[in-house]
């Protein structure tokens, strides 16, 4: 497969002198064309701004960032971004045809192809009888697929998603979860995923980066190894699933408390093991908070 993106030797810092927060550090990673790719780490850990850097929304410190090959300055034609605050991210005096349509103004010529386009991206998200409404008219998990619309009308070559299901309750983030995969079936989007959250990450992905506290650093990159059809609860339950969320949430675990990594001997194991899902279970309640926030 042809490689869609590549960042090389990525360093961030926040101001200088003695008050320097050093977010990334030396991070490199490609994806491939029609992968996707999620990033996951622990809170605070730098995910965020990997995510802006790439998008070109601020510049790095030091390294780079190309899209199929071309030096990323600004924010790429190309590219689309999925926040997870669909709320400030949606223009509540435009309909939800209106949203879409925004940035099409820039990138498709004539008013009736624009319409068409926006009308065919709501078809995707199962949408098009809302379009004539208003945002604030819309549920919070309505809300995002008109977000995710937007971002698939300008049908990028990348897109972007930073905790882009953080915010919902626990049934509509599968709903979402779900159309995510649908979409990129049909349509072969090239996604980077940006989660704190494991299970999701496993679920959606076709790798996995796992990234260590600040600076963030790349600890592991994981092939998930699970059929392209999946449900929520099949899936889930299938030890692949089960066996690759544990290793995710012993690397978080490890890197989190400065343990070494693997052990031999079965009481180690054991209690890896344990520690790990002790950690998934932190994970989740965070998961959960921030759902109702």
């Amino acid at each position: 497969m042809p490689t869609m993106l590549e960042v090389r030797d990525l360093v961030h810092q926040y101001g200088t002198g003695p008050g320097a927060h050093l977010a990334v550090s030396g991070l490199s990673f490609t994806v491939d064309e029609d992968q996707l790719a999620c990033i996951v780490g622990p809170s605070g850990c730098g995910k965020s701004t990997l995510l802006r850097c790439i998008a070109g929304l601020i510049r790095p410190t030091d390294g780079s960032v190309t899209l199929h090959g071309d030096a990323v300055h600004g924010v790429p034609e190309d590219l689309a971004v999925v926040f997870q605050d669909y709320s400030r991210s949606l223009f509540p005096w435009l309909s939800v045809r209106g949203n879409v349509e925004f940035p099409l103004r820039t990138r498709v010529s004539g008013r009736a192809a624009r319409r068409a386009r926006a009308m065919e991206a709501l078809e995707w998200v199962g949408l098009a009888d809302a379009a004539g409404k208003y945002p604030w008219q819309l549920s919070g998990g309505m809300q995002q697929r008109v977000s995710i619309a937007r971002a698939l009308g300008s049908q990028p070559s990348l897109l972007l998603m930073d905790e882009p299901f953080a915010s919902v309750d626990a049934q509509t983030r599968a709903e979402l979860e779900d159309l995510l995969l649908r979409v990129r079936r049909e349509h072969g989007s090239t996604v980077l995923l940006v989660t704190h959250d494991i299970d999701e990450s496993v679920y959606l992905g076709d790798r996995v980066l796992v990234l260590s506290r600040s600076p963030a650093k790349i600890v592991a990159d994981l092939t998930v190894d699970l059929p392209a059809q999946r449900d929520q609860i099949t899936t889930r339950g299938s030890s692949t699933f089960v066996d690759l969320r544990t290793e995710i949430a012993r690397l978080l675990h490890d890197k989190q408390s400065g343990q070494a990594g693997p052990t031999n001997g079965s009481s180690h194991a054991s209690d890896e093991a344990l520690a790990a899902e002790r950690f998934l279970a932190a994970e989740r309640e965070e998961a959960s908070r921030q759902s109702t926030r």
